[in-house]
């Protein structure tokens, strides 16, 4: 007789609440794997953590006491930026994975796929950062890190539309404006190698976009609502922060975030 599956929100939950960073990646990655090889059972039988879990390094800092990061031109300033970049990436697993565990029953396995599948891309992302930077002589956790990022997670918790709208549709959107100007920089410093990362997370931020778009404007139609009008208002509502130009409006286009959505936002 075969053994009972593991609810995929129990999966989920013990990946939040592991704190050390190669773990927790790997583990984002092996939920990613058992859901879609069917090993994970579509049960939604416990709740997400309020906080998740987290390493003793990187300290963790209010924005407005993180420390300047220096020249960019130079190599520390490239590393504390990598570092920075390194830090958004794991906190962005648990964004993935909490909007799966969290939302998933409501909205059911497709909602559930993407975002284990963000979660698993988050966590490439965070291990490929992670070994660049000790390839450059540093590593996670040798600077301090921002301790904003998941107050969108904490504030969008009781709506889906919410959620949606804060961490893919801003958030992660605002990283398609400044990821090509960052390329750019490392290259010009001669870093093809962390230029390449940069271009590969570039891509798959891309599609991260398209799938809250998607399920954003489907959630809409559901409720009734105009996507770009909902959008405004929920950003307006739960967003700590502006949403500010310059855009990279090709990218935008193709997460869906089209001239609807921008107009008047700036």
């Amino acid at each position: 007789m075969d053994e009972p599956r593991t609810s995929v929100a129990r999966a989920v939950r013990a990946a939040i609440l592991t704190a050390d960073p190669r773990a927790k990646a790997m583990a984002a990655r092996q939920v990613a794997r058992d859901w879609a090889a069917g090993r994970l059972a579509p049960v939604f039988d416990i709740a997400m953590p309020d906080m998740p879990a987290r390493p003793a390094l990187p300290e963790l800092l209010p924005p407005n006491a993180m420390p300047k990061r220096g020249r960019g031109g130079s190599e520390r300033g490239r590393i504390a930026l990598i570092h920075a970049l390194c830090h958004i990436e794991f906190v962005a697993i648990d964004l993935a994975l909490d909007a799966a565990g969290r939302f998933g029953g409501e909205r059911g396995p497709r909602f559930v796929s993407d975002w284990l599948g963000v979660a698993a891309d988050e966590a490439m992302h965070f291990a490929l950062l992670a070994r660049r930077l000790v390839t450059l002589g540093s590593h996670y956790g040798a600077m301090p890190a921002h301790d904003g990022l998941w107050d969108a997670a904490r504030e969008t918790a009781h709506d889906v539309a919410a959620r949606l709208a804060v961490v893919p549709m801003v958030l992660e959107a605002r990283g398609l404006d400044v990821t090509p100007v960052t390329i750019e920089r490392f290259e010009a410093a001669g870093d093809t190698r962390t230029a390449r990362i940069l271009q590969r997370i570039l891509d798959d931020e891309i599609r991260h976009v398209r799938f809250g778009t998607s399920h954003f404007s489907a959630i809409c139609t559901e409720r009734g609502d105009s996507p770009p009008a909902q959008w405004k208002y929920l950003v307006t509502r739960y967003f700590r922060g502006a949403v500010k130009p310059p855009f990279n409006d090709s990218a935008r286009r193709s997460a869906g975030l089209s001239y609807e959505f921008m107009e008047g936002v700036a």
